[in-house]
């Protein structure tokens, strides 16, 4: 969908408020007195004489490791052209923010009021000791090329020019892709690369890295094709000079089989697109109007690749896909430069993970029922949050195998976990456990199979070696599914249970035994047993498959019961609970009973509240609890405080290691100065809590459904707590992410029923 922009509107979000749209945040506490002194004068000087004495310190008392300079002198802004350095400030504040936004990466934009690219060059150079690396923006070409090619030769950190490689190393991915699935190598295409500006050229040489041959590329100017009989040509456009007798564009573009422009619209004409060979790649890259109008090209050539720079049309060529995440990379292991290696690393990077299963986050992001490799799925969308954790680590692997590293990598997991905290993301909790899920994969039945969701889960469980899904639903459903997903599922076992008339037969026995005496009989529990539900809860009871998940399409109570008729809880269990992970900037928390327990009573809170502290330690986190109230330690009166302070009591009495409160309020229970202040004596008085149950379903429920919404947190769960084996049931509608969570978290708990300690 196409985003109307008008000029007032833009105006007013520059204007309002803060004018711009970045600010300098301290990152220390500046509170005191102390804090000053430790800050400036004249606790300043330790880290100043550490540096003094070898430079390399600088990068671990100061922030340059993680500050890029956006760099400008306004010669070439957007298409708007020369208008100086002041009119380009608000691109390089724009640019600022997507570095911080997509790679946490802290920007200073310096805009230069300086045309002479020598004067330019020294400008820049005489800035090293203050940035981890430059990026330089929005400069007009030829001088950008010597600019470049200069500071990267005298500059000792990473140096790129975003208008001439971002849209390299962007459009090579495409491309890569494109010509996969039109059966095309690139070594026997025939090119034309429409536009000799700074992107055309770093777009061309590139496409040569990958195996283009230079005779098989045609470049045009505005006076037509680089050909010998061409003269006063500068030096950058000569090296691509072909010997062609053809003059035009129009006479370049037949048999062409790709077609890349980087300048003004309308620049081809349908006559031209007909002209092409089968198969057609067109990359209209010109904005805001393509060199060609989308839906006529499409009209004209339906079996045409098609990709542009606008958002609001397939396979969007946008560079904030490369560059945050290529000077991420480059900063974590300190290159020296930004070399052909590190570039290509990125290309293959994006292009691979096109390929995979996009989450549904982001296909929920971009209002479209599925995105998946194709012709309208060339690359990934700007949204993927994977992007930081696939492109960067390409890049810094490639930094450090071609002798451009000067603080290698060891620890590849660690730095995956470093990279998703760098979005404001805590994934460690999660990343831990899909690792220990990877140790020793389990089998995880799926009782709503033929949902694409769970087909999509499966297919990143099995890639990944999370977990062997099993699948249970109607075969050719299935089949359909996976096809129209583009999906790889022929590993995985799928059993439609109403077919499975023996096994329904053996299970329905074993149920028939324990329900005998509970309202059913043979038949209903044959019945019952060719529902997925039913039918996979007895595949774990039966030991044919390690873990159930299920309830993506039905009520959480619908989902729970078969499992709790046929499997039942945990030894000295009497009730299950919900309890969901709360994570947002703050920390991690655990929110518990959400979704089973209506109006526990004091006893069965105190139940709640040991299996909770279980489940926190599965985790490997020590639990902190609060048992929540609208009283703090007696100061009001009523059911629930009476309730709660009850239940603590039986908890205490129970497990007198536990650290646990309650009655207290919420906000009293994070507050640790609050508590210092006027409940010296709390337990939680000195690091709060990190677990807190509710005292009953609707305040729990409602809580981590407000976090989510307003809050900006992120939850995952329910995780099911106090079953004998393991069953985990989805929200109702959950994502692919959440899928897949709950998979590796009930692929461990698997792992540790097997030694006896368990969710």
């Amino acid at each position: 969908m196409s985003i109307k922009i008008r000029k007032q509107d833009a105006l007013n979000y520059h204007m309002q408020g803060q004018p711009g749209k970045i600010e300098v945040v301290p990152t220390k506490v500046l509170s005191s007195q102390l804090d000053l002194a430790l800050a400036y004068s004249p606790g300043v000087a330790e880290p100043c004489k550490e540096i003094a004495a070898n430079k390399e310190e600088v990068y671990k008392y100061t922030s340059k490791g993680n500050l890029v300079a956006v760099i400008s002198n306004g010669t070439a802004v957007l298409g708007l052209g020369n208008i100086g350095p002041e009119a380009s400030k608000p691109v390089m504040e724009g640019k600022g923010v997507l570095f911080k936004k997509f790679a946490g990466i802290d920007v200073f934009d310096i805009e230069i009021d300086e045309e002479d690219p020598d004067a330019f060059i020294k400008i820049v150079k005489s800035l090293e000791p203050t940035f981890g690396g430059v990026n330089l923006e929005d400069i007009k070409a030829p001088e950008c090329f010597k600019i470049e090619t200069s500071l990267r030769e005298k500059m000792n950190i990473p140096i790129m020019h975003d208008d001439q490689h971002g849209t390299a190393i962007i459009s090579s991915a495409a491309l890569l892709n494109a010509l996969e699935l039109v059966g095309k190598k690139i070594d026997q295409i025939k090119i034309v690369v429409n536009g000799a500006g700074a992107a055309a050229v770093s777009c061309t040489k590139l496409y040569i890295a990958l195996g283009a041959k230079k005779e098989n590329i045609i470049m045009c100017d505005s006076k037509g094709v680089l050909n010998k009989q061409r003269t006063g040509l500068d030096e950058i456009k000569q090296q691509f000079v072909n010997d062609t007798p053809i003059s035009t564009l129009q006479e370049a573009m037949k048999g062409a089989d790709f077609f890349v422009g980087l300048s003004v619209a309308d620049a081809i004409t349908p006559e031209d697109l007909n002209n092409m060979a089968s198969d057609p790649i067109v990359f209209a890259l010109a904005n805001p109007n393509p060199e060609i109008d989308y839906h006529l090209a499409r009209k004209t050539r339906k079996d045409a690749i098609l990709a542009t720079g606008r958002s609001d049309h397939p396979n969007q060529v946008n560079n904030v896909l490369g560059f945050p995440y290529i000077f991420r990379g480059a900063l974590d292991v300190r290159a020296r430069e930004i070399n052909e290696e590190m570039k290509l690393a990125a290309v293959h990077a994006l292009a691979d993970l096109t390929k995979e299963p996009v989450p549904d986050m982001v296909v929920k992001a971009y209002g479209t029922d599925k995105l998946q490799f194709g012709r309208e799925y060339l690359i990934p969308k700007p949204l993927d949050p994977r992007l930081i954790t696939t492109v960067s680590p390409a890049v810094a692997k490639a930094a450090m195998d071609s002798g451009m590293a000067s603080q290698p990598i060891t620890d590849w997991g660690a730095y995956h976990h470093e990279l998703q905290k760098r979005i404001g993301i805590d994934q460690k909790l999660m990343s831990r456990i899909i690792d220990r899920a990877k140790q020793n994969p389990k089998r995880v039945v799926f009782s709503e199979a033929t949902h694409h969701k769970i087909l999509k889960a499966a297919q990143i469980l099995k890639d990944e070696g999370i977990a062997e899904p099993i699948l249970l639903g109607d075969p050719a459903e299935i089949k359909r599914l996976i096809e129209e997903h583009g999906l790889d599922l022929q590993d995985c076992k799928v059993i439609y249970p109403r077919q499975e008339n023996e096994i329904v037969e053996r299970y329905a026995d074993v149920f028939y035994k324990k329900r005998q005496r509970k309202g059913l009989t043979r038949p209903d529990c044959v019945r019952l047993m060719r529902d997925r539900n039913y039918f996979g809860a007895m595949m774990v009871e039966f030991g044919d498959a390690d873990a159930l998940v299920s309830g993506l399409t039905k009520d959480y109570p619908k989902t729970i019961l078969p499992s709790l008729q046929i499997i039942g809880t945990a030894e000295g269990v009497n009730r299950v609970a919900g309890m969901y992970i709360i994570i947002n900037k703050r920390g991690t928390f655990f929110f518990a009973d959400t979704t089973v327990n209506v109006d526990p009573n004091a006893q069965e809170l105190a139940e709640i509240i040991q299996l909770t502290a279980r489940g926190v330690k599965f985790f490997d986190i020590d639990p902190r609890i609060a048992v929540l109230s609208y009283s703090n330690f007696g100061s009001s009166k009523g059911d629930i405080p009476d309730k709660t302070r009850e239940a603590v009591r039986l908890a205490r009495t129970k497990n007198p290691e536990l650290v646990v409160e309650g009655d207290i309020q919420a906000n009293v229970a994070l507050n640790t100065q609050l508590q210092q202040e006027t409940f010296p004596f709390s337990t939680l008085a000195q690091e709060g809590a990190n677990t807190l149950i509710f005292p009953n379903l609707a305040a729990g429920n409602i809580a981590y459904k407000l976090l989510m919404e307003i809050g900006g947190a992120e939850a995952i769960g329910p995780i099911l707590l106090g079953m004998k084996k393991p069953v985990h049931v989805l929200q109702l509608g959950s994502s692919i992410r959440e899928i897949v969570n709950m998979a590796a978290i009930a692929v461990v708990d698997a792992q540790l029923h097997e030694q006896n300690d368990h969710l």
